[in-house]
This record gives structure tokens, sequence and C-alpha cells, in this order.
């Protein structure tokens, strides 16, 4: 946030802080301070020596009330918390926020730091974990035949989302333009996607634009067998024969899956190759599974011209979310 509030050039003296807000999830919040404590209590601890933090500490909500702090940010604030889909939620917030006129600014994204013995062990439990131990450097593979699980990332991704009007005004630096938001669920299981893609074929849907006027798709594509599979068919269900001339990848395959900050490290990342003209590459795909058969930029960066860009997260309890993104052009 610290970051992105730098990078934004602004001059917080300058701004009504009543109408500059923050949305920030976290998928899991504080496992660590949670880990601990309750190891520490099992452990023989007092009662009475529990951390006073503690609570502080684990829950999702606090680090949007971190950032409100330490800025002065006195609009909504709040955390998302659904799964992978967190930060894709938060941002689509601060979004529709921002268009019904509530506010001028948005500080919008998430955290997480859910690498514990506990967290590990409960995604491994659950097979959704790369088995590759003696591969790691290998293991996050979207896209590809032999993939077999996701690899745990761990960080966090802030954006600053401004009223266009308010952002020329100030003379702002524009990355890009967020102009559509889709939102689903899948309503059909726990931990794996609506068959077909069907949920993340709306959710694209959704974000309304002319299918023939995209140009990348970011992808949640976390290198397992299910989500990619589903998320290739819901794209090639959507775009029909533009889904193989559009360009798609996942950072996943470089970043590793981050949780419930994936969607704001992606939504970067996706606002980036826009400006750059150029969509990052999925390592990894050495063998491509032939029932995931499009442009996923492979091994290395495509340079290509992007208009419209969407950045897809679809998170565990059947929530997806998709964000369109558009090039800035003065």
């Amino acid at each position: 946030a610290d970051m992105a509030m730098k990078d934004s050039g602004m001059n917080l003296e300058n701004i009504d802080r009543d109408r500059f807000g923050v949305i920030y999830g976290s998928g899991i919040g504080g496992m660590k301070t949670l880990q601990e404590q309750h190891f520490n209590f099992f452990n023989g601890l007092d009662p009475r020596k529990i951390s006073p933090f503690f609570i502080p500490m684990m829950i999702s909500d606090i680090a949007a009330g971190q950032i409100s702090i330490r800025f002065g940010l006195k609009g909504p604030n709040y955390a998302t918390t659904s799964a992978c889909a967190t930060a894709s939620h938060a941002i689509a917030d601060a979004f529709f926020l921002i268009q019904r006129g509530s506010v001028d600014l948005m500080m919008c994204g998430g955290s997480e730091a859910a690498i514990t013995e506990i967290s590990i062990g409960g995604f491994n439990s659950m097979k959704a974990l790369s088995e590759w131990n003696d591969r790691y450097k290998e293991a996050s593979r979207p896209f590809d035949k032999d993939r077999n699980g996701f690899v745990m990332g761990e960080g966090a991704g802030a954006l600053v989302l401004e009223d266009y009007d308010h952002a020329i005004k100030r003379g702002a630096k524009i990355h890009g333009e967020i102009v559509g938001v889709g939102l689903t669920g899948d309503a059909h299981h726990i931990t794996a996607p609506a068959p077909g893609g069907e949920g993340a074929f709306r959710s694209i849907r959704d974000a309304e634009i002319s299918p023939d006027e995209v140009d990348f798709i970011n992808a949640h594509g976390t290198s397992t067998e299910l989500n990619d599979l589903n998320e290739s068919k819901a794209i090639k269900n959507l775009f029909g024969d533009h889904a193989y001339k559009l360009v798609v990848d996942s950072t996943k395959s470089m970043t590793g899956h981050l949780l419930g900050a994936a969607g704001g490290i992606e939504a970067i990342a996706t606002v980036m190759a826009i400006e750059n003209s150029l969509v990052p590459p999925t390592i990894n795909l050495t063998n491509p599974d032939p029932e995931c058969d499009l442009n996923y930029s492979p091994h290395k960066p495509t340079k290509k011209e992007i208009k419209y860009a969407i950045s897809n997260t679809f998170g565990f309890g059947g929530h997806n979310a998709s964000l369109l993104f558009k090039k800035f052009e003065n």
C-alpha cells in the first residue's frame, strides 16, 4: 500500500480523505499468529500470557484498518474474504463505490502469508498442492499435462483506484483504466469448479465487453487439473474462434498461488502488460495438455499491443471474479 501510494504521486494534504477509502482483503488472515498462539497455549503457556495482539493480528480485516490508520483514510474501510477471489472482490467493490460517486479514491487489493505447517498440511490433505518436492522449481506448471497441484506463495498487491475526472484534475500518473467487473457463483461444490467452467464463463461474460475486443487474459491458472481445464473451456466457449487469437497467461507459474492476495498482484501484472505491450510468460509449460490448447505465452513474454485485458480469479466456495482493464489513452 505504501508503494502504491508513492507511485500515485499523491499529496495527501491536498486530498479530501473523507472520500478516500480502503477495501483490502485476506483469504485466511493471520494463520501464523493463530498457529503460534495455539501451540504456546497447549504447550503449557499461562492463559494470562496470551498476547494481547493475538486477535488484532489474526483477524483478516486488520490489514485494511492498518492502511487506513497509516494514511488517515476516512472513507469506507473494510475487508473482503472470498478465498482466492478475495483481492479481486476488493478491487470490484472499490470500483463500484467510485462508480456510484460515494468516494473519489480507494486503496484496494489483498495480502496473504499462509505458509505455515498447519496451512501446508491442510492443503496437502485435500490434494491441492503439487507433489513435486524434488522438482519444486518446475512444480507450478499451469496448463501442462503433468500438472498435479499448485505451489503456495506469499505476498501482497495494492492498487489506488481513482475517479477519472479527479485523476485528470490533479495530473495523476495513470497506468490504465478499470472499465468492467464480472462476479458470479458456481453454486456447485466447496472446492471443485463448475463443470465446463460454467461459472467462469459467466464471470468473464459479465465483464461486459465484446469478446473480439479482448487481447489478453491473465488466467486464474492454478496448475490444478480441474481449474486449468475448466478455465480453458470457459474461454473457448465464450470467445469462440477469437480464443485462439488472444493471449492467455498464468503469472502463478512464476509467483505460486497467493490465495487471497492473488487478485491484487495479478491485476497489477495485467495493467503492466497493457501499459508495456508485453504479456508475461507461463513458465514450465513443457508438455501442453491437449485439452488446454490456447496460446499461453509459454516460456517467454509475448510482445502484443493490448487494448483490453481481463484478470480472472476463482475461489473455493465457487466465488468467481473477472476484472476488465483498458489501455489509458489521453
